[in-house]
């Protein structure tokens, strides 16, 4: 009994400790950044394609869909970007 009052009476005063490391995530902020871009850039193509009632402009044919592929080609990057090293 009085061996159970005194691990009681140490572990109040003694703070637990813990062995925590700071969470480390898998993209940087410049990762999320180009992520963030390549989304406007995809939906500026998409706006781009909607356009006037002129089906064949060159815009929607030809530069929307380029504008779209890029948007991809910068998710793509933002993707396979490595963090900077510190």
């Amino acid at each position: 009994m009085a061996l159970q009052q005194s691990k009681t009476a140490a572990s109040k005063t003694q703070p637990p400790v813990s062995n925590t490391t700071p969470v480390q995530f898998i993209f940087s902020k410049d990762n999320y950044m180009w992520l963030i871009i390549s989304i406007a850039v995809v939906a500026f193509g998409f706006v781009l394609m909607s356009g006037t009632t002129d089906i064949y402009s060159t815009t929607k044919i030809v530069i929307a869909p380029i504008v779209v592929l890029a948007g991809f080609g910068l998710g793509f990057y933002a993707i396979l970007k490595k963090p900077a090293a510190k």
